[in-house]
């Protein structure tokens, strides 16, 4: 009866992950349709659109852990998810692209409220060793969040407007909360005292928003503010008692390696999705709908994937399954910038590289998660799962920001080759994490915890 129940809590917080999980991806395939309505701002400035998300909820995350602890694992899942409901109506009804960033970010930090403490909710639910299985559970629920995405997105867009992409979430968000308010039962780490550190959230904020606006706005000026901040924000978490960031965590060489590999790869797998759609629309000329079902069968194999590449994991090693899914990646976007011309060829070079792309996203991702946690101590797992998905969440953020500004201006003469550059370098990413994980990643002698696996 007590499993039962687990899995209803699941259940109830596997809505928070999917709805977050999917407005990352959904918004690529409404990006067009966005740029069009909003034609009279720049592209780079609408790309805030996506980075705005990004970056806020990456920065978002390991104070919302914080607050999880000390405040009540419900009380903040609850408040994440009608933060993230009211946000994405106002984005639904935003009259202008200001007012549409500005509610992108606040639907982020929402959604960084929800991700650690859906977690905190389920973990106590399972006995120790059935914990696997639910996270496993819930990485899948982000693996079928990004394959739905561009499907559903295309179909919203097509049928109604971009502006429906938004309101989707708001009836699954209402019945989350009906649902969950007679199963979900509140907790809190009572070893947790006062409050997150705020100036040192502040700090990780302003310092990972600069660094994408000197990307995106090439603005050097930026990027020397950013390399102020950063320093600071590493100095106060040193002499906080109770830092954002646990800076012992990097001194193990499994997690600083594997966080590495994970902010690495991030940047050319989000990046590549956006960049795919844009290439579909632009150069191919796909209307909305096809973009977005053209996309979908990469993240379909990526969430088949993910489950025997964690039971690989657990028998062979990391190392052994995310090398390889690093290397078929590179090798799918490399393909694509060998072979993809202005004439279609969906069934002979598209489909088969979203094939390899979706294994090697699907052997990547969530391996990755699980070498970063699988040999944490128990006191540190909401925080170094937090950190884990913070550097998937800047990885993203930089990645797109990087991809708009290789792709430049729609329709400019070399924009074939533009894309072309942009998945060489994406691909470069890939084989970045792969080398990162495949020279320095080494598990500790005394582990004594079980692996799991993140969601996406």
């Amino acid at each position: 009866m007590a499993l039962a129940r687990g899995w209803k809590v699941l259940a109830v917080t596997s809505v928070g992950v999917y709805l977050v999980s999917l407005d990352v991806t959904v918004v690529n395939i409404a990006f067009p349709s966005i740029a069009h309505d909003f034609s009279s701002t720049s592209r780079n400035a609408l790309s805030w659109i996506l980075s705005g998300y990004n970056i806020a909820f990456a920065a978002a995350l390991l104070t919302a852990g914080r607050l999880a602890d000390r405040f009540g694992r419900r009380r903040v899942f609850y408040t994440g998810i009608t933060v993230f409901s009211v946000a994405s109506m106002a984005c639904g009804l935003a009259p202008n692209a200001a007012l549409l960033i500005g509610a992108r970010v606040v639907q982020a930090l929402g959604g960084a409220l929800v991700i650690p403490a859906s977690l905190a909710l389920v973990l106590p639910e399972f006995p120790p060793n059935r914990r696997s299985a639910a996270i496993g559970i819930s990485g899948a629920v982000g693996g079928v969040a990004a394959a739905t995405g561009p499907s559903l997105g295309s179909l919203l867009v097509q049928t109604v407007s971009w502006r429906a992409v938004f309101f989707i979430n708001v009836p699954l968000i209402v019945a989350a909360q009906l649902f969950g308010r007679r199963i979900l039962v509140e907790s809190k780490d009572p070893n947790a005292r006062g409050n997150p550190d705020v100036i040192g959230a502040i700090m990780a904020t302003a310092a990972i928003g600069f660094l994408a606006f000197a990307i995106v706005e090439e603005v050097p000026a930026a990027l020397v503010v950013t390399a102020v901040l950063l320093p600071l924000f590493l100095l106060r978490c040193a002499r906080q008692p109770d830092p954002v960031l646990d800076l012992s965590l990097l001194k193990q060489r499994y997690f600083a390696t594997a966080n590495l590999a994970s902010f690495l790869f991030a940047v050319g797998f989000f990046a590549f999705l956006f960049v795919n759609v844009q290439y579909l629309v632009g150069v191919w000329h796909y209307a909305t709908i096809g973009a977005g079902l053209a996309m979908t069968p990469g993240p379909l194999f990526a969430a088949a994937a993910s489950g025997p590449a964690g039971r690989l994991a657990d028998r062979y090693g990391h190392r052994v399954v995310i090398v390889p899914g690093t290397l078929m990646f590179a090798a799918a976007l490399l393909i694509l910038a060998a072979r993809m011309g202005p004439t279609p060829q969906y069934w002979t070079v598209l489909f088969p590289a979203s094939i390899l792309t979706g294994v090697g996203v699907g052997f990547s991702i969530s391996t990755l998660g699980s070498a970063a946690n699988a040999f944490l101590p128990p006191t540190r797992f909401a925080m170094g799962s937090a950190f884990n998905a913070t550097c998937r969440q800047v990885g993203a953020a930089l990645g797109i920001a990087i991809a708009v500004a290789l792709l430049g201006t729609p329709g400019r003469p070399d924009a074939a080759a533009a894309f072309d550059r942009t998945w060489i370098v994406l691909a470069s990413t890939s084989l970045a994490a792969g080398t990162v994980m495949l020279l320095f990643y080494r598990r500790p002698v005394t582990a004594g915890h079980e692996a799991v696996v993140l969601p996406v």
